[in-house]
């Protein structure tokens, strides 16, 4: 890399068939997006080429084969495959799957030997890229698997201020209830509120707690897990200091507005949170994973088979994620140099009948 100061973007190029490559290719069509950062797209440039040509996108790029080689003023593109791939736009196919991992354990293996800062990832689909290495429901849990450094992952959906996690994620409805616990719940808390001061720079969060049943479960009458899982997490969190508030009934919640006041919402599962999420910010919304050492964001939105090769997708998703991830990045180095350079210790000396504030002398 020639400019080790510009951010190095990590982007994987997603399921072939569907998107990705319209709406990244329509990000960088703005040169100022090369001021921000260093991209490096790995997947396919003879793809790439293919999107770019159906569609008449003018982005130009450079193929490298090594992430050393990427430049800073273009947008490049790594070959990670050196077969000759088949699109079918708006198809599901093996084919696609297996490219989309190659791209992600390319990206994943580069990001662990220092080759990128960030990861932003085009959408997949979760049936076609299962195989023997990825057995998982979706991004979240194999890069958390990979890369996490045996610390829990937490998947928040956001646009500028409104921020919506959640405590269970890709799993059967018929499994939320009982996959919900108190333990669950407060790890789910404790990671949000970490994230929100750390990536986001909020100083004292207050986080609102959706309830799992209607009405907040009715004093009982329509679910004890409020009563008997939700609410105690909350108050052991607020005992340790943390400003979470709830358990709230999602409906009511949401639309008297009352999410304006709050600085992150966790749903108790994937529905409760991105139905009314993706209602009101599906257009520019971000999907960050927060809780690890890497810093990964992609599109709120899917693969968009419906509408792959038609050049209608819009790119203003995908470019808010790289901005995400970017800010997010910056964030966590803002942090890194205060923790390296710590305030030095304070003490007062009592002298005759005077209180005198004193620093530490140790470095």
């Amino acid at each position: 890399m020639e400019n080790k100061e510009k951010i190095r973007v990590g982007i994987t190029h997603g399921d072939i068939n569907g998107v990705g490559y319209e709406v990244i290719l329509k990000a960088f069509s703005d040169p100022t997006m090369l001021e921000l950062c260093t991209p490096i797209v790995y997947g396919s440039p003879k793809v790439a080429t293919y999107h770019r040509k159906s569609m008449d996108i003018p982005t130009s790029f450079s193929i490298i084969n090594v992430a050393d080689d990427a430049q800073d003023d273009k947008l490049n593109i790594l070959n990670c495959t050196e077969d000759e791939l088949k699109v079918e736009l708006t198809k599901a196919t093996p084919e696609a799957g297996k490219a989309a991992l190659d791209a992600l354990e390319r990206a994943l293996e580069d990001y662990r030997e220092g080759l990128i800062d960030v990861l932003v990832t085009a959408p997949i689909n979760k049936h076609t890229i299962q195989s023997e290495t990825f057995q998982f429901p979706g991004h979240t849990e194999y890069i958390e698997e990979r890369v996490g450094d045996n610390k829990k992952a937490l998947m928040i959906l956001m646009k500028d201020d409104f921020r919506v996690a959640l405590v269970t994620g890709h799993i059967p409805v018929k499994d939320i209830s009982s996959t919900i616990t108190k333990e669950l719940i407060k790890e789910k808390i404790s990671i949000f509120h970490r994230s929100l001061k750390q990536d986001f720079r909020v100083d004292n969060p207050r986080i609102a707690v959706f309830a799992l049943n209607p009405h907040a479960g009715d004093n009982g009458l329509i679910g004890t897990e409020e009563s008997e899982v939700i609410i105690p997490a909350i108050q052991e969190m607020v005992a340790k200091g943390v400003q979470c508030f709830g358990p709230y009934p999602a409906d009511g919640f949401m639309g008297s507005g009352n999410y304006c006041h709050f600085d992150g919402i966790l749903a108790m599962y994937h529905d409760q949170g991105l139905a009314p999420f993706k209602a009101v910010a599906m257009d520019e919304g971000v999907n960050f994973t927060a809780g690890l050492p890497i810093v990964r964001t992609s599109p709120a939105h899917g693969t968009a088979y419906d509408i792959a090769g038609q050049g209608i997708a819009s790119e203003s998703s995908f470019r808010q994620a790289i901005y995400t991830a970017i800010d997010v990045y910056r964030s966590r180095e803002v942090e890194r140099e205060i923790h390296a350079r710590p305030l030095r210790k304070q003490y007062y000396e009592k002298r005759d009948d005077s209180d005198i504030l004193k620093l530490d002398q140790e470095d």
